[in-house]
């Protein structure tokens, strides 16, 4: 979303017109879900996707008309034997489509604003109005956009959002999926989570440029200046170079932190959890056999570190997809950091426990002798 809107902005300020397109609403089945976004151009090119197919091109069509009558407009498409997929699949589903034509030199502080917001990464929702009865006023494809504590920052046009706008709108910071209510879609963009990678070996490298394509801000933390660079880790926010322990006792690691450790060795994976493990991070996993991870827990607990704490542990870290490569570990990883992030809980951890369950704990087994 950030290079989209970046796009809209250097179209117009070199002078050419834009469509900016949206999908506002989905029943069904469909090839993409609410919060999907495309720009069309006058030459018929694109950026960004609607899911493609008939639908992809219709709303080509009809936006290009629209850049011509210089209005916005809300289309709605029932994925029937008119609009199946270019391959003859009938998904069934219905989408509702904003299509707002710009033109150079027209009011465009909604999109600075939007685009601002999404660049900081702080999160944000914008509230399309597609049903104005139900609203309770304003008009149809009327936009407002809050920030992440749900302060209103920009609309388009300018006017003030009815109550029920605001009375359904839901923090970003609790992470909802777009959604419909009232008449009203919707559409979150997440505040970015920071992902900090310990460790720069070849999976480190990986797992950093999947997660920055996915827009996860990436901090990569060793102590070999040689493998925690800039030119192994373009993407990266920010690289630490520093011993393990040094890097990791004062860093700043909030709630809206993941953190993996993917270190070169069993005693410097034990010294990056025994630093993070207390930390308030949404998550921790990492890498290595079930011996080794019980080892550490084993060494961590009689240093102090709680159960509760090591419970938490995503050990070891990423989905079983019976990954072999590299490759196929750092999208196992970051499959898992996806799910996080976006699910708020890692569905497997809803379905098994942690490898600390198998350590047995003195005080309990001592509060049974007594």
């Amino acid at each position: 979303m950030d290079k989209l809107l970046q796009d809209l902005r250097d179209a117009l300020s070199a002078g050419q017109s834009v469509a900016y397109t949206s999908l506002v609403e989905t029943r069904g089945s469909t090839p993409q879900k609410a919060g999907a976004t495309m720009l069309v151009f006058p030459d018929g090119s694109q950026a960004g996707t609607l899911g493609g197919g008939c639908v992809e091109a219709e709303v080509k069509r009809r936006a290009l008309r629209l850049l011509d009558e210089g209005r916005p407009e809300l289309l709605t498409f029932q994925l029937d034997s008119d609009y199946g997929w270019d391959d003859g699949l009938i998904c069934g589903g219905r989408m509702k489509m904003l299509v707002d034509p710009l033109r150079p030199g027209a009011d465009v502080s909604y999109f600075e604003t939007y685009h601002q917001q999404v660049h900081a990464g702080r999160g944000c929702t914008e509230a399309v109005i597609i049903d104005p009865e139900k609203a309770g006023g304003g008009a149809e494809a009327d936009r407002f956009l809050f920030d992440a504590t749900g302060k209103l920052v920009a609309s388009r046009p300018l006017a003030v959002p009815a109550e029920t706008v605001v009375k359904n709108l839901r923090s970003c910071l609790e992470r909802p999926r777009p959604y419909v209510t009232d008449g009203v879609s919707y559409l979150t963009q997440l505040e970015r989570c920071r992902l900090l990678i310990v460790g720069a070996g070849h999976v480190g490298q990986k797992v950093a440029e999947l997660a920055a394509s996915v827009d996860f801000d990436v901090w990569v933390v060793d102590d070999r200046e040689q493998y925690c660079n800039s030119e192994r880790f373009p993407l990266a926010k920010r690289l630490i170079v520093a011993p393990f322990d040094q890097a990791l006792s004062g860093l700043d690691v909030d709630p809206n932190t993941l953190a993996i450790i993917v270190t070169r060795g069993h005693n410097h994976d034990e010294e990056a959890l025994y630093h993070l493990a207390e930390k308030p991070a949404r998550y921790i996993g990492m890498i290595g056999s079930r011996r080794k991870i019980k080892l550490i827990f084993e060494d961590l607990l009689r240093g102090g570190i709680s159960r509760q704490s090591l419970a938490q542990v995503h050990a070891p870290l990423g989905f079983e997809i019976g990954s072999q490569t590299v490759p196929e570990i750092a999208v196992s990883i970051v499959a898992e950091l996806i799910a996080n992030r976006n699910l708020g809980q890692t569905p497997r951890t809803l379905q098994s426990g942690s490898l600390i369950d198998e350590i047995p704990d003195p005080a309990a087994t001592n509060a049974c002798q007594a």
